[in-house]
């Protein structure tokens, strides 16, 4: 992880939002720990979004951005960036869909162990051949069922589903539970932080 990025990741509205759920449950092989502040493992995830330039909604009940509800629970973390910029996969993983029918719009879910996580928005469409789904777009082929690996690029910034600019929408949930991406990333933020100091 590029230190500038993570430095903009420290300094973003991210207070308030909380890690007091957190409990600290070691890491089972390469699967992503609970969330868990200082457990060193977390240094093996991927920002998601490449040109990031900021959040712009968080997490929990929001008003509606498109309206006809006065709030709504927002089930994920949204990263402004330019139309296009590239998605890197968060933690190494199986996709286990792609999808292009929803409010979500084109996305990519991905299973790592206990742990899933949904890339929303994405440019492109679902297409089928005969080996099964993929979603294609900018000379990225992710098919359903493929391995993926941490920080490779599986999509583009796009506004596909229900959206009113380009950002990435990102879901995670531990063990059918939604978790507050903004915690991942602290944690994510805290182990990088001390790989840092250890390399100065």
């Amino acid at each position: 992880m590029n230190r500038n990025r993570w430095l903009s990741v420290a300094g973003a509205s991210l207070v308030g939002l909380s890690l007091a759920s957190a409990v600290g449950q070691q890491a089972v092989g390469n699967q992503p720990p609970q969330v868990a502040v200082g457990t060193s493992i977390w240094r093996n995830g991927s920002f998601p979004v490449e040109n990031f330039q900021g959040y712009t909604s968080p997490f929990g009940y929001r008003s509606s951005p498109t309206g006809g509800y006065s709030t709504e629970f927002h089930t994920g973390l949204d990263f402004a960036a330019p139309n296009g910029s590239y998605i890197r996969n968060w933690w190494s993983g199986r996709v286990i869909s792609v999808s292009d029918h929803t409010a979500c719009g084109t996305s990519v879910r991905v299973q790592s162990g206990s742990w899933v996580h949904v890339y929303c928005h994405l440019k492109g469409r679902v297409a089928r051949d005969g080996q099964g789904r993929y979603m294609a777009d900018g000379g990225l082929k992710i098919r359903q069922g493929q391995r993926v690996r941490a920080g490779q690029r599986i999509g583009r910034v796009g506004m596909t589903g229900r959206t009113t600019g380009p950002h990435l929408h990102w879901t995670l949930k531990y063990r059918g539970k939604l978790v507050d991406p903004a915690a991942v990333l602290r944690a994510m933020h805290s182990a990088q932080r001390g790989t840092l100091s250890k390399n100065l």
